[in-house]
């Protein structure tokens, strides 16, 4: 007899729509393969690559249907609590996970952790701290993760020097200004409303702008997750010799590269995705250090799940948007 399990998936592809494709009900209750574990999930925040998966974006169109939920946090058979890395690689690859050609993430070719249980790599399963609860340690697979790996990894800023957030109310950019204020540096952020700004303020901002408004000096890096619509200022907004480092664009793609000022100015640019498993050991320990707390600005139950993906879909978040249980 097949075991069914509560999930939140989408059925289809739909590209136009993507909450249509959105089901709330039974999935088959997961098998664990060897050197795999089970997890019984309390809490999966979410990502806009759940959206993406909804649109069929980055994933083939015979995975359907599909679990939602990149992140999450629970509880192995054996009652040990766990935070969940999202990338899963390849067995036999060696060196960093996010450059192996084979790795994937939850909700690509795995089922993901907006369900009662999800299975994952035994070395995916890292120990939570007792002093994060489900919710906030479900925060730290992917958006704090990229935010960690954006600031320390690639950006090559040191204490004292001047970042600049595009966007003040997302997972990745709330998470970029928490953790750049603990690791000293001059957090300067833009944010469409005044309410989002008055957020960036909260969690730690030194001073905060309209979006594409004039600052008063150049900094030394941008972290961009915007894409088109900030594009232009980011580069604009940095020293000669300054960096962006970039890990999404959901506004889209830039529409000029500003190629002349790229090159005269001596501007890099660099990619980041996700991270490790050892950053995010890394982050989780940076984070108790400093008494570090993701910023949830919704905390739903899995049944809501439509509520919180509308919010993320219609730009209102204030912070991370997780799904937990009693």
């Amino acid at each position: 007899m097949l075991r069914t399990m509560f999930a939140v998936y989408a059925a289809e592809p739909s590209p136009e729509n993507p909450l249509a494709s959105l089901r709330v009900g039974e999935r088959p209750d997961p098998e664990v393969p060897a050197g795999w574990v089970r997890v019984a999930v309390k809490a999966a925040s979410l990502n806009m690559h759940d959206l993406w998966t909804l649109r069929g974006v980055g994933i083939k169109s015979e995975q359907f249907p599909m679990i939602l939920g990149c992140d999450g946090a629970g509880v192995l058979d054996d009652g040990t609590e766990v935070v969940l890395h999202s990338v899963i690689g390849d067995p036999d690859w060696t060196g960093d996970e996010t450059l192996d050609p084979k790795r994937s993430l939850l909700t690509e070719k795995h089922q993901g952790t907006f369900a009662d249980h999800v299975v994952v790599p035994a070395r995916n399963a890292l120990p939570k701290p007792a002093d994060l609860t489900f919710a906030e340690a479900a925060c730290m697979g992917t958006a704090w993760l990229t935010a960690y790996r954006m600031l320390f990894v690639k950006s090559g800023l040191r204490p004292g020097q001047t970042m600049l957030v595009q966007g003040a109310s997302g997972g990745v950019s709330t998470a970029l200004i928490q953790l750049g204020r603990a690791a000293g540096f001059r957090v300067w952020v833009t944010g469409r409303s005044e309410e989002k700004r008055a957020l960036a303020t909260t969690l730690g901002a030194h001073d905060v702008f309209e979006s594409g408004a004039r600052l008063p000096e150049r900094v030394d890096a941008v972290f961009e997750t915007v894409g088109k619509a900030t594009w232009s200022h980011s580069m604009k907004a940095l020293k000669p010799g300054g960096i962006v480092v970039i890990s999404g664009a959901t506004s889209g793609d830039a529409s000029a590269a500003e190629l002349q000022r790229l090159f005269f100015l001596q501007l890099r640019v660099v990619g980041s995705t996700m991270g490790t498993r050892e950053e995010l050991g890394d982050l989780i320990r940076f984070c108790a250090i400093n008494g570090l707390k993701p910023q949830i600005g919704a905390e739903l139950k899995f049944e809501d799940a439509e509520q919180g993906l509308r919010s993320m879909l219609n730009g209102e978040t204030a912070g991370k948007i997780v799904f937990s249980r009693p």
